[in-house]
């Protein structure tokens, strides 16, 4: 028996850790602005004036071009964290944008209720202890250390005012969360009276890491809308990495690892997407998005159906099941450069969306097998198995179809994070 093969059979790597494949029976000073490559990677400082612990990711979309401009507006978004944790920063985002952005003014509170603050709990967040901040295009910025502690599943809001014109802004298009809008700086604001416009996008907001006396590093939910939660309930926190960040804190003991969402609708491994919103390839986004977040020791890598559905291969000629393949390889071998594991999961099936067609339903079979059969990855989740219909092997199993025969619904999303061997996560 061959290595490669003796490591698939016995479920191990040589140095003892799991490596499974899942079949799912159950369904001080921050730096102030930052190039784009290092904004996330400056977020892992292990130490803290609020205290020791490890600096994990807790909450952090991943950005694209595309959004409208903002003038004299305040944006109040709410973040949900994955993990407890203290002496939290935050990042804001103009990676994608071809313009200055100043901002004049940004807090973080505790969310009492939709865009309501709890009272006496909002806090200034300042930038080389100002609270303005100006950040050329293309690049990030990361806050000072905020003086305010978070739980394992509890929202807060952060505010910031832009005072003139943004321009097309970096946002992520579809936070399945509800953000809200007023006219002129009311930053400051416990009441949400003056928020008198809701959407479902983040703005500029692209992170919020904390110091965690429990969790030992973060793991990287990386894909596309399956991953991004696209159909899940709004305000609920159903996506399957929600799911998981749940799994992790209801283990025995505290909880080890956070989980960060970096998935984005219509997504791919290979190619741009044409929709703005939709961003630039997982290949350009990898590094920034997955292995630039504060302590990731694990990435979940869940793409490759859109390349598919849309038969989008390099350089614009039709997709192979080893294009894909190499795309999957070039992500493994960036990672375990950076000493980041990850682990493989398998494509959903999608008979009777736009999407299938026999001749992608056979690379999509051919992928699968690859990613179960060859070792590349560190460890293998089948979420092929755990959702497909039984009766009808590429299709959805009904029961978790959202109805567009692509997306799990919220049942589905519970499902996927159920399929996950928790041993396959470093702790």
């Amino acid at each position: 028996m061959s290595p490669e093969k003796r490591r698939t059979a016995t479920g191990h790597r040589p140095n003892g850790r799991v490596v499974r494949s899942v079949c799912g029976a159950l369904t001080g000073l921050a730096l102030a602005v930052v190039p784009l490559s290092t904004a996330h990677a400056a977020s892992a400082a292990t130490s803290s004036p609020q205290g020791k612990g490890t600096r994990v990711g807790a909450w952090s979309p991943s950005m694209t071009t595309g959004g409208p401009s903002l003038a004299n507006q305040t944006v109040r978004m709410v973040v949900h964290s994955s993990v407890a944790g203290s002496g939290a920063r935050i990042t804001l985002s103009n990676r994608y944008s071809s313009a200055a952005l100043e901002v004049s003014a940004v807090d973080v509170a505790v969310q009492a209720s939709g865009g309501e603050a709890t009272r006496g709990t909002t806090r200034n967040v300042t930038f080389r202890q100002a609270r303005t901040v100006t950040i050329t295009a293309g690049e990030e910025a990361v806050s000072d250390v905020v003086p305010i502690s978070v739980r394992a599943g509890e929202n807060l809001l952060v505010s910031l005012y832009v005072p003139g014109m943004t321009g097309m802004s970096t946002w992520h298009s579809d936070a399945f969360d509800t953000t809200y809008i007023a006219s002129g700086n009311h930053t400051g604001d416990d009441s949400a009276a003056a928020f008198g416009t809701r959407t479902t996008s983040w703005y500029y907001l692209a992170g919020l890491d904390v110091v965690s006396a429990t969790a030992r590093g973060t793991v990287v939910a990386f894909g596309d809308s399956i991953t991004d939660g696209y159909h899940s309930s709004t305000g609920t926190y159903s996506r399957w990495p929600d799911f998981l960040g749940r799994r992790l804190g209801a283990r025995p003991g505290p909880q080890k690892l956070s989980v960060v969402d970096a998935g984005i609708g219509g997504n791919r491994v290979l190619t741009d997407a044409p929709n703005l919103w939709q961003g630039v390839s997982a290949l350009k986004r990898f590094g920034h998005d997955a292995l630039g977040q504060a302590g990731v020791k694990d990435v979940i890598l869940f793409e490759g159906i859109n390349d598919i559905g849309n038969n989008a291969g390099p350089d614009g000629r039709p997709l192979t099941a080893r294009d894909l393949i190499d795309g999957y390889r070039t992500l493994i071998a960036e990672a375990h450069a950076a000493h980041v594991d990850v682990i493989g999961a398998t494509l959903m099936p999608d008979q009777g969306s736009g999407y299938y067609t026999p001749a992608a339903e056979t690379i999509r079979r051919k992928v699968n097998q690859w990613i179960r059969t060859s070792g590349a990855f560190d460890g293998v989740i089948d979420f092929d198995r755990t959702m497909r219909d039984p009766a009808h092997p590429a299709a959805l199993k009904p029961a978790y179809d959202c109805g567009d025969h692509l997306h799990p619904d919220d049942e589905g999303m519970k499902a996927m994070a159920a399929a996950i061997d928790l041993r396959l996560l470093r702790t």
